[in-house]
């Protein structure tokens, strides 16, 4: 079949069409590579996503970040974290919510910015007016250059962490708490009510927490008769009873726990009723 001039330049123009739609779609790397870090915290989550800039020989701060000046605590888009329930901050109350991470690099000391616009390009329209609240802390000098800015959580517990940053050879800390045992008596209350009772979860909190032990002991057993022979349900109810001063009664928890583990093969569990019969012995 002969095409005519005008079907052959369309055919082309669809050819050159389709190749930039594609060119369209073509990935390319970030310069800053981008990093999310979730972290479980009290019985919520925090989320934390920034850009990560590297070094590249130049001088970073108080050279092309300036002392004293508002940074995005990144590169390209504002840093954002967001906590799904309230926290405090160096001691002080911030509500949950999502915020734009920023801050003032110092010689001596950062100040941490949390501001209530969480998109943000930048610092370029950065507005202290819509600060939610403003900490300072110490400055960390690193003996070790830290090429990638990097930002962690360490130190991590049920109710306190710490949130890091280091680059180049600067670091700071930002302490982190949370309170959760009104909360999660409150579920414990609530939930003990229901058909389905969580026996051995909430005689551990109470274990673990400085609680009533004899209702930790009482709800340890009622869990303990879902199962009779689960060396877990032993070694925590022994574990009660000797915090409560009963060694002659943890004793023998344990023993049953190393009976019924050593029957199961279940390793973890004989070493760890051996542990609370070792101790109990004392």
């Amino acid at each position: 079949m002969k095409l005519s001039i005008k079907s052959i330049v369309l055919f082309v123009a669809l050819l050159g069409a389709a190749d930039f739609a594609g060119a369209q779609e073509v990935k390319f790397p970030q310069a800053s590579s981008g990093q999310t870090i979730i972290q479980d915290f009290g019985l919520g989550k925090i989320t934390l996503s920034y850009s990560r800039p590297n070094v590249k020989g130049r001088k970073i701060f108080g050279g092309m970040e300036p002392m004293g000046a508002v940074w995005r605590n990144g590169a390209n888009a504002a840093t954002r974290i967001k906590f799904t329930d309230a926290v405090k901050i160096e001691g002080k109350d911030l509500p949950a919510g999502e915020y734009g991470l920023f801050s003032i690099p110092g010689k001596n000391e950062w100040t941490i910015i949390f501001n209530k616009i969480a998109d943000q390009w930048g610092a370029y329209e950065y507005k202290e007016s819509d600060d939610v609240l403003r900490v300072k802390v110490k400055t960390i000098a690193l003996k070790d250059k830290v090429e990638t800015l990097t930002m962690q959580f360490s130190a991590v517990s049920e109710t306190s962490t710490t949130l890091n940053m280091m680059w180049e050879n600067s670091a700071y800390g930002v302490n982190i708490t949370t309170s959760i045992d009104e909360k999660v008596m409150s579920n414990i209350a609530e939930a003990m009510k229901g058909e389905k009772k969580p026996y051995f979860a909430a005689a551990q909190y109470y274990f673990q927490h400085g609680k009533d032990l004899k209702q930790a002991l009482e709800w340890m057993t009622e869990a303990e008769k879902s199962d009779p022979k689960a060396p877990w349900f032993k070694l925590w109810k022994g574990r009660i009873q000797l915090k409560m001063g009963d060694k002659t009664g943890a004793a023998t928890t344990a023993q049953q726990g190393i009976e019924v583990a050593t029957v199961q093969k279940v390793d973890e569990y004989v070493r760890l009723n051996s542990e609370l019969l070792a101790e109990a012995k004392k």
